[in-house]
């Protein structure tokens, strides 16, 4: 009876130990009480009135039960700004709920301490306290603090703090939502199974390896034969069964230490690395993986770039290589053949295959696909020369008119054997949807789609991967009723709403991909 440790909502509060009066119930914790001291009475506390009228209640007899009057002890003894009270009560809060539990001790201190106040304060005050482990200020002699700063000057500073802390924490923001679960179990993290809490997977490397010993016990004296003082072979048996299964612990540990020291757990982040890397680099980076077990991580990642730089400079020499027997002499030259090399392998796909730039190619004459980004080859060749996009037209190269693929020949579908340009095409912005802003960062497909397509998802709010599908569906289903479709049939098959469907479907028919129906 006599204590109620006050419930807070939020940590770093008021807080702390209240005392009431067990006959009155009336709050007298910042005033002087008076506590039964006999043994029959267990934190009995009264206040100055009722103990004056010798009121009693249970066990406690006011004739003959001795007393103690504690009074406030707000008045400095170790440090400026910590009272004696407070002193007691970080005591008894480490006593209670142990050294480390540094919210729960200023919880239980109140007057708005937090952890991080609290634990700065007994380090320095009992820690690295010259006279460890009691404070600097321990002789009972020493009441320096205490005549040098007066009471009540005292309790008005700490009155004063009390209302500034009380008056910043109302008008602090509110907590944000963690982002992070706490419950450390499988469901609730990046990589599936993996318990960041315990540092361990659901399924562990040798995961059934405790059943061999699950039941093996271990008694004293058993295993020696008393006569001859040998291991008798059943405890050998049993020494050998242990040996394995420290030996499949220690590997477990090993594999972890990789996982550990290789980051492999920022599933993500090495996603996005991932996807940057052409496919011969992926290749050649997952034939290096073994290595990882006996290197650290800076190790590994300078052999990683030693080998796609060993990569690019070798594709370099057999492309030059290639180039020369080609007769090709300067770079300007050797670009342009790369360029018509990378057509005549676009225009090689058969129709009925699911390449996006060619579904509707029997209705019209369109811009071939924009080349693929450089490779780190192109980049060591001529890192002076960008990539320049395909040519428009189909027709003149050299100044000499060759025949097309389909069996046209120049000046067939234009004038002067150049192709009718189309103007170039604005998306306009729906009103009430801000644009997303797409980046090779956010949008790895960014590169597949021409700049007035990149500018459409962004209107839209579209990433490139869903936009190239609803683009093949599109052009899938026009051909099927030669090359129009209705706008009610583009929204339907986009499954968006009605202002970003219609938008798609205007840019197509600008763009000479369909016609109306």
């Amino acid at each position: 009876m006599g204590v109620i440790r006050k419930k807070t909502v939020t940590r770093g509060g008021e807080g702390g130990v209240k005392y009431v009066c067990d006959v009155c119930s009336s709050d007298i914790t910042s005033t002087v009480r008076i506590r039964c001291a006999d043994p029959a009475c267990s934190d009995f506390d009264l206040c100055v009135s009722c103990f004056a009228k010798g009121e009693s209640r249970n066990a406690h007899d006011p004739a003959i039960h001795a007393f103690r009057v504690i009074e406030q002890n707000s008045f400095p003894i170790f440090d400026r700004e910590w009272g004696a009270d407070e002193e007691l009560l970080l005591l008894e809060g480490a006593e209670t709920y142990g050294l480390g539990s540094w919210a729960d001790i200023a919880d239980h201190i109140g007057g708005f301490r937090d952890k991080d106040e609290v634990r700065d304060h007994y380090l320095a005050t009992y820690v690295e306290s010259p006279n460890f482990p009691l404070p600097k200020r321990c002789s009972p002699h020493d009441c320096e603090l205490a005549n040098e700063v007066r009471r009540e000057e005292f309790q008005s500073r700490k009155k004063r703090r009390i209302e500034d802390r009380r008056e910043a924490a109302k008008n602090a923001p509110a907590l944000q939502p963690k982002t992070k679960p706490t419950a450390s179990v499988p469901s609730c993290h990046e990589i599936q199974g993996y318990m960041p809490g315990r540092l361990e997977f659901e399924t562990e490397y040798a995961n059934e390896a405790e059943e061999a010993v699950q039941h093996m016990q271990f008694d004293p004296g058993d295993g020696v034969n008393p006569r001859t003082g040998e291991l008798e072979p059943e405890m050998e048996l049993k020494l050998t069964v242990m040996e394995i299964y420290n030996s499949r612990l220690t590997q477990r540990v090993e594999r972890k230490k990789v996982i550990f020291e290789h980051d492999l757990l920022e599933y993500r982040e090495n996603t996005k690395v991932e996807k940057r890397r052409s496919k011969d680099e992926k290749d050649l980076l997952q034939k290096a993986k073994p290595f990882a077990r006996i290197m650290n991580h800076k190790d590994f990642e300078d052999l990683n770039q030693g080998l796609v730089d060993e990569l690019n400079l070798r594709q370099a020499i057999t492309q030059l290589q290639d180039w020369r027997n080609m007769r090709i002499g300067d770079l300007k030259s050797g670009e342009k053949y790369e360029t018509e090399k990378a057509q005549r392998i676009q225009k090689a796909i058969p129709m009925g295959s699911m390449d996006r730039e060619r579904l509707a190619s029997n209705q019209r004459s369109k811009q071939a696909p924009p080349p693929d980004p450089p490779s780190g080859a192109a980049l060591l060749i001529a890192p002076e020369l960008a990539i320049r996009p395909a040519p428009q037209t189909n027709g003149e190269v050299n100044g000499d008119s060759k025949p097309l693929t389909n069996g046209h020949t120049n000046g067939v579908n234009g004038v002067n054997g150049h192709a009718p340009s189309r103007p170039k095409i604005t998306p306009q912005a729906i009103s009430g949807v801000q644009p997303l802003q797409l980046s090779q960062d956010n949008a790895p497909d960014l590169h597949l789609l021409t700049p007035e397509e990149a500018k459409l998802c962004e209107v839209v709010r579209l990433q490139p991967k869903p936009y190239l599908m609803i683009k093949e569906q599109i052009l899938k289903e026009a051909l099927k009723t030669n090359g129009t479709l209705k706008k009610k049939q583009a929204k339907e098959i986009c499954r968006l709403d009605s202002q970003k469907g219609a938008r798609i479907f205007d840019f197509f028919i600008n763009a000479g991909w369909l016609g109306k129906a």
